[in-house]
């Protein structure tokens, strides 16, 4: 796999460490060593080779981010403003063009709680100022600035929002978030706000009056819109409201797992018939399959992929696999009651896991995807399809 383009800047290397800002202890670089190998036959490694070499690669969610290796220090170091960002190990991942939150969900520099204006604005600010200095990734805003991904050798970031709390009730600020390059926001998180509710409330009652204003305006102004965090009913007000596609770009089938941070089948749908795209993701203790409870693995992931294939078909599948370098499990933790990420994951009973056995990374994840669907006798237009077509298809009619 070619690597991109990578000048071993790292990450905030024009400040002196421990005076500019506070340096934390991280994880060396078997952060993103590969710990599942899936071997593969000279055909298959040349159909792999020609998979990412002649087809844009996406991922609706993945993050750049490390974690600190003590899992103490986690909230003092998402309380600063510079957290490190692994372009090497990104450099590695095969992946053209990445939907990037910049982790704005646990950025808490100014809040107790996150999801705040001035976290989001000053996480997005120290972001794109690191991001200045380096060659391996840049900011991309349309399609026209994807599509020079490959030709650039480099990694198109798409500046996106975790959810839509920030609005608060400023509609407005749509219009300034897409100003700051935001082009893609979720509705809510886990829990509600004045848009509407999210997926642990137990009442459900839809998308606000307020929340449709917000849709409204980002049909208008071409940001795309993202349920995956939203309860059933407000997701599927959500799609009922918006003219453009509506993306679910990191979740799961809760007939495979069920937990409210998987989707009804109503849901999934419901998006695909609106013409939106289903990533799924592999955060830990997300995507588990009920084959095996107690191991989320690469296997459960697929599981979740192939159920989705047949209920929706292939056309409206993705991947958003939501993995970082670092524990998962820790960061999970760390934000269990700010985030209600362990209400998320309440339901069928599970093992905990810390990771997803190969895919405990951004480098190796959507490679091993790749890998694992070709092993498994997928077809190469279906695997295509999955890797990048799609969700680009999607990006190309919206995006403005």
């Amino acid at each position: 796999m070619q690597q991109k383009n990578y000048s071993k800047y790292e990450s905030f290397s024009y400040l002196e460490k421990d005076k500019d800002f506070r340096q934390f202890v991280l994880p060396g670089k078997e952060r993103w060593a590969e710990t599942t190998h899936i071997p593969l036959d000279r055909r298959e490694e040349e159909l792999l080779s020609s998979v990412f070499k002649d087809n844009i690669t996406i991922s609706m969610r993945d993050h750049g981010f490390i974690a600190p290796d003590i899992e103490k220090d986690i909230l003092q170091y998402c309380k600063q403003l510079h957290t490190i960002y692994d372009y090497e190990g990104l450099s590695w991942s095969g992946v053209d063009v990445i939907f990037e939150n910049f982790m704005d969900g646990i950025a808490i520099n100014s809040s107790a709680n996150g999801l705040k204006w001035d976290d989001v604005i000053y996480n997005l600010g120290i972001r794109y100022a690191d991001i200045a200095k380096q060659e391996t990734v840049y900011i991309a805003t349309n399609t026209n600035e994807i599509n020079l991904a490959q030709e650039r050798n480099k990694i198109a970031l798409v500046p996106s929002l975790e959810a839509a709390n920030i609005i608060e009730n400023e509609v407005d600020r749509v219009d300034i978030l897409y100003g700051f390059g935001i082009r893609c926001m979720g509705i809510t998180y886990n829990d509600s706000n004045t848009l509407g509710a999210g997926l642990t409330e137990e009442n459900d009652g839809g998308l606000t009056n307020f929340g449709k204003k917000v849709i409204e305006r980002m049909n208008k102004i071409g940001m795309l819109i993202d349920i995956s965090h939203c309860g059933d009913k407000t997701s599927l007000d959500v799609i009922d409201t918006s003219d453009s596609p509506v993306l679910i770009t990191h979740a799961g089938a809760r007939e495979i797992w069920n937990t409210p941070r998987m989707k009804s089948d109503e849901v999934l749908q419901a998006c695909a018939r609106n013409g939106g795209v289903i990533g799924v993701c592999a955060a830990p203790n997300t995507t588990l399959s009920n084959r095996d409870p107690n191991h989320h693995t690469i296997d459960s992931v697929i599981d979740h992929i192939d159920y989705l294939i047949n209920l929706v078909g292939v056309e409206h599948v993705g991947l958003g696999l939501d993995t970082f370098y670092g524990d998962h499990g820790a960061i999970q933790h760390a934000f269990d009651d700010m985030l209600s990420i362990d209400v998320s994951h309440k339901g069928t009973q599970q093992t905990e896991s810390n990771y997803v056995v190969g895919l405990e990374n951004p480098t190796e994840a959507t490679k091993n995807i790749a890998k694992y669907l070709i092993k498994n006798g997928h077809e190469k237009d279906h695997i295509v399809k999955i890797l990048g077509e799609n969700i680009y298809r999607v990006l190309e009619n919206n995006l403005r």
